[in-house]
């Protein structure tokens, strides 16, 4: 998951700071494949091929649960954190399924070969070059797990719309019916909640949003470039905040010094969902001053921004529904 970097830097520096059948050794569970040779292209435009559509997969926690909502269930599952608080899986039957990490960059590879898989699936990352488990910063030996299968995976590009058809390809060519009644069912309700949450901004001409992280050395400016549910937000209109100067070396954030907090003053703030909790704009103002030179942060006008792990259209479906609500509530003039 990206951005972790920040994250996990709140972490260090602060204190204060599941899918259906049996795992067993035939594999997880999967749709029968088409028979023949098996091939898919990912994000980093190689191709993999085998002989026949693998059914042995371990993938990245967020890929896994968009595997599960076309009826494809890992035989192994790794993720940036807690199974049970990571937004992908807490809300999925894991049952028959091995967990493999539970903590960025840490990954499990005994444990993973024992599984004897045929495919490892992570989303692909552009600005690293790199797959989810394999970036820069991880455990060097997790990155064996590189070596157990071939590995593909979706882009993190331009659109969650394209990542979540991404997945469907992916798990059509693995054997799944795409055209199950409760997948074309997430499909309305998201394009319902798209029209609705369109329909919300519209009706607030000229707010101003800036997706933000806090954290104990710096406040980090969100790039919708690198972050393509940003990019999605813009698209249907949102007017989300493009910072000047992101960092070179790790183009996800612009890094602001505490004493520039105030660089920019949106009406909205999307606060990272990964380290937001009701009370969290409250606290920082407690804690850094300096935070509540932000207009939108003095006034509240805060909401859990889902960063960086939407996989699905029912889970983007729910997230669109929640800021559509914010959007709703927010005063255009705030920012001022």
């Amino acid at each position: 998951m990206r951005a972790w970097r920040p994250i996990l830097a709140v972490a260090v520096l602060s204190a204060a700071l599941a899918g259906c059948g049996n795992n067993t050794d035939s594999g997880g569970t999967a749709p029968a494949a088409a028979a023949g040779p098996w091939s898919f292209t990912g994000g980093s435009g190689k191709e993999v091929k085998a002989d026949k559509a693998p059914t042995r997969i371990i993938a990245h926690a967020g890929e896994a649960a968009a595997l599960m909502s076309f009826g494809i269930k890992p035989v192994g599952i790794y993720s940036d954190e807690s199974v049970k608080t990571d937004p992908n899986l807490k809300n999925l039957d894991l049952s028959g399924i091995t967990i493999l990490g539970e903590e960025w960059g840490k990954i499990d590879v005994e444990k993973a070969a024992s599984l004897a898989p045929d495919l490892i699936v992570g989303d692909w990352w552009p600005a690293e070059k790199a797959h989810s488990g394999m970036e820069e910063g991880v455990d060097e030996k997790s990155k064996k797990l590189a070596e157990l299968a071939p590995i593909t995976g979706v882009s993190q590009g331009k659109s969650i719309v394209e990542l979540a058809e991404g997945y469907e390809a992916l798990a059509k060519s693995l054997g799944a019916d795409v055209d199950k009644p409760e997948i074309a069912a997430n499909k309305k309700r998201f394009e319902e909640s798209v029209t609705k949450f369109k329909d919300a901004v519209k009706a607030k001409p000229g707010l101003s949003v800036a997706a933000m992280s806090p954290a104990d050395d710096k406040v980090y400016v969100a790039n919708p470039e690198y972050a393509p549910e940003l990019l999605d937000l813009q698209n249907f209109g949102m007017d989300v905040l493009n910072p000047a100067s992101p960092d070179p070396g790790f183009p996800y954030w612009e890094n602001l010094s505490w004493e520039n907090a105030d660089k920019y003053q949106p009406d909205l703030i999307l606060w990272d969902g990964r380290s937001f909790t009701p009370t969290a704009n409250a606290e920082w103002g407690k804690k850094q001053p300096t935070w509540f030179k932000l207009k939108a942060a003095k006034a509240g006008a805060t909401v859990a921004w889902p960063a960086f792990w939407l996989h699905t259209y029912g889970d983007f479906a729910t997230e669109l529904d929640k800021l559509t609500e914010a959007v709703k509530a927010a005063d255009p003039n705030v920012g001022g």
